[in-house]
């Protein structure tokens, strides 16, 4: 795993990580109004470069806070899900862009083509995430000519970045072989491939009506495979990048608590944790902080948002895991 983002020295009490959940439900309601009505926008192609100044400035702030706010809000969100699904997906396509060092011009088409990817399908995607039969004939079609939908109605709406427009309208197109590196591909093979991960990674562990969300683990394991020689790159730097318990997912531990996973840390496996319940399941009186690299308890396993019944003060949780870090900073000079 690549080295981890310092925090900013802010204090954990401060004004700062105190609006930064409110900034980042704020940008989703934005997003989620440009994709559900995006011929109202007096500027399409301006408003998606907003969000995605927007979605960089959050990120910067703290990248372990902006992961577990986002994969909280995603959990719990009150807009569509095709705009969660496109927050989620911009904001891992900004942090993988960040630690493959893509050049800018690379990076910002891969990220408004993760904002609109699905836009050819907005209205009928947030109907899917609640509709628990099987999918029309109609609906069948309508999914699989949204890559072309979308790209028709991006260039309608003044979007002339080409790669931007190349991506959206292949993101479901076949991949190509997942041995050869990301490197030696074209650029938009490349770029695809990156979206086309984060895209399945963050549907898989995101719930519908039909099915509960697996757990970040599961959705992993899932888009890595089994087979060491059918793992690509892409998500093999997912992996290490985010981890297989990001920030803002649950896990239970080996001493029977549920825990939520606070931040990062120099190993994958291990990252910064808080038990919210006790072994019986009941809610703790205020979070037991863990860091698992450090030993005991360990984890023991993923769980889905499904499993987990408690309620978060988000706001509490992210200053925690900011004064743990900084703590830590501190007693390791």
């Amino acid at each position: 795993m690549s080295a981890q983002p310092q925090p900013s020295g802010t204090d954990p009490s401060g004004s700062d990580y105190e609006d930064l959940l409110g900034q980042w439900s704020d940008l989703e309601s934005a997003l989620s109004a440009l994709l559900a009505r995006p011929r109202q926008a007096r500027d399409f192609v301006a408003k998606v470069r907003q969000c995605d100044r927007w979605l960089q400035d959050l990120v910067a702030h703290d990248i372990d806070a902006a992961l577990y706010l986002m994969f909280q809000l995603a959990a719990t969100s009150t807009v569509g899900y095709s705009a969660s699904h496109a927050l989620v997906c911009g904001t891992l396509c900004h942090i993988l862009a960040q630690e493959l060092h893509l050049p800018p011009q690379e990076r910002d088409s891969l990220v408004r083509a993760a904002f609109t990817m699905n836009i050819g399908m907005t209205a009928l995607q947030d109907a899917l995430a609640v509709q628990r039969e099987p999918l029309s004939a109609e609906q069948q079609q309508v999914v699989a000519s949204h890559p072309r939908l979308g790209l028709d109605m991006l260039e309608d709406l003044q979007v002339t970045n080409d790669l931007w427009l190349e991506i959206v309208a292949t993101h479901h197109a076949p991949s190509s072989d997942a041995a050869v590196p990301l490197a030696s591909l074209p650029v938009r093979e490349r770029l695809t491939r990156i979206l086309s991960t984060i895209d399945r990674y963050a549907a898989l562990i995101s719930p519908r009506k039909s099915r509960a969300g697996r757990s970040a683990t599961d959705s992993v394991r899932a888009i890595v495979g089994q087979d060491s020689d059918a793992r690509d790159e892409a998500s093999l730097m997912l992996v290490r990048t985010v981890g297989l318990c990001p920030p803002g997912t649950f896990v239970r531990l080996d001493n029977g608590e549920t825990a939520v996973v606070l931040r990062r840390s120099e190993r994958a496996n291990f990252p910064l944790v808080a038990s919210v319940l006790d072994a019986k399941g009941e809610p703790l009186a205020s979070p037991a902080l863990y860091h698992t690299v450090r030993g005991q308890p360990r984890i023991q396993s993923a769980l889905a948002r499904s499993a987990v019944t408690v309620e978060l003060h988000n706001r509490t949780m992210v200053r925690l895991g900011l004064y743990a870090a900084q703590r830590t900073q501190t007693l390791s000079r």
